[in-house]
């Protein structure tokens, strides 16, 4: 039996308990050769009772300090297991020779940890097992799905997304072929949905509803302007700037509903570092991860990661870490006040209004001379072609009139 020896692990983005993960882990059996490779995202929802005899809903996320002390490596089973925090995720995997499979993914949750079970009226661990559709993975690919797979019990939903897992890796690398879910394989008999960004936002999500009997979804006004900075601490000034409101609009299976973010009484943290920093504000029903890159010469907004609960308590979490918005030179800040709108995922988009950002580069904590976006620079250049062509309007019109005088002025001479 293969035992496990060494473990990587990268972050994606995210904080622990509140935003999407993307965990990396290699293990490495106890000749140091990769036997397990997998990089996923998994979010978890606990319903335990608390004190009082009160029912409440953990949600939080695998986080992105793992260790995979537990997993095993054999020819023909192996287990993938994550530990953080006192509870545990892991995944039995069994192999035919030709293909290989998932049988069953349980998860251990320790309800005496109090920061993630507040008030639990047990100290004891639970566990749940369910039985994951990964199957027929030939060997010596990855198994893949981007979309999102949510397996539930009693008491315990967890949703798993972005998965690339190798189990029974050889040749000490992962391999670079695929075993796509059948999720993500496009179907043969209908055409995919195709969304395209637009520059306006959904007001009228049950427009194309069979019923005209259906309410339209009221208009939201427009969402209230926050102002968050980050500081190095206490004694210093700012180091990351950041104005604006914020709307998201979420599609979960055919229902389309929009959500304006409350900056009033949100909670700030984050870090300010040399190419990346973090901005991270969470409000009573979303937390807003926003990740931004610089490569020495111009910053961007490089990864989104939002995560909350609907109106009606379905908890959505929806990330994009390959963005490549809101883009300024370092030292500078960006601001677009006209709305904009932006398709992060399929199932998410993002306004923003009266946008000004400014993650690298502040001074004495305040925002340095913006560069504007294309819409608001086109505000401006709409009334100065308008003054400019009234001014040339003017001009032919005086041009007109002084040239009809003289001719009018010689053609009395001719006749004196």
């Amino acid at each position: 039996m293969y035992r496990y020896a060494a473990v990587v692990l990268f972050l994606a983005s995210g904080i622990v308990f509140q935003l999407s993960h993307g965990v990396e882990v290699m293990v490495k059996d106890n000749e140091d050769k990769l036997c397990i490779y997998a990089n996923l995202m998994v979010n978890f929802s606990v319903s335990y009772e608390e004190v009082g005899n009160k029912s409440s809903t953990a949600e939080f996320e695998l986080p992105s300090k793992v260790t995979t002390d537990g997993s095993d490596c054999n020819v023909t089973s192996s287990l993938l297991k994550l530990n953080f925090g006192g509870h545990t995720w892991s995944v039995n995997f069994t192999n035919d020779g030709e293909k290989y499979q998932a049988d069953s993914i349980t998860f251990s949750y320790n309800l005496s940890d109090k920061a993630v079970f507040p008030n639990a009226a047990l100290n004891e661990t639970l566990s749940v097992s369910v039985k994951p559709e990964i199957t027929s993975v030939v060997k010596d690919t990855c198994y893949s799905c981007k979309s999102r797979d949510t397996f539930e019990s009693d008491t315990v939903n967890q949703t798993l997304w972005n998965v690339l897992i190798q189990a029974f890796v050889s040749n000490n690398s992962k391999s670079e072929n695929l075993t796509s879910c059948a999720a993500d394989v496009p179907s043969t008999t209908v055409p995919p949905t195709t969304h395209t960004p637009t520059t306006a936002p959904v007001t009228n999500a049950t427009t194309a509803a069979p019923t005209p009997t259906t309410t339209p979804t009221p208009t939201l006004p427009t969402p209230a302007v926050g102002a968050y900075m980050i500081k190095p601490d206490d004694n210093s000034t700012a180091c990351l700037l950041a104005n604006f409101g914020l709307r998201i609009g979420l599609k979960q299976a055919e229902k389309y509903q929009e959500m304006n973010f409350d900056p009033n009484g949100t909670i700030t943290s984050g870090k300010c570092g040399v190419n990346s920093s973090d901005l991270i504000v969470e409000s009573k029903t979303m937390t807003i991860m926003l990740t931004f890159t610089n490569d020495t010469k111009k910053f961007r907004l490089h990864a989104l990661n939002i995560t909350g609960k609907t109106s009606s308590g379905v908890v959505f979490s929806e990330a994009n870490t390959n963005l490549s918005l809101w883009e300024a030179a370092v030292g500078a800040s960006y601001m677009c006040n006209k709305e904009q709108n932006y398709t992060i995922t399929n199932m998410l988009t993002v306004f923003t209004f009266d946008l000004r950002v400014q993650p690298f580069g502040v001074r004495k904590g305040v925002f340095s001379t913006a560069e504007e976006c294309q819409t608001d620079a086109e505000s401006f250049l709409v009334p100065i072609a308008v003054g400019v062509a009234l001014l040339v309007l003017i001009l032919i019109v005086l041009m007109a009139y002084f040239i009809g005088r003289k001719r009018n002025m010689a053609t009395g001479y001719e006749s004196f």
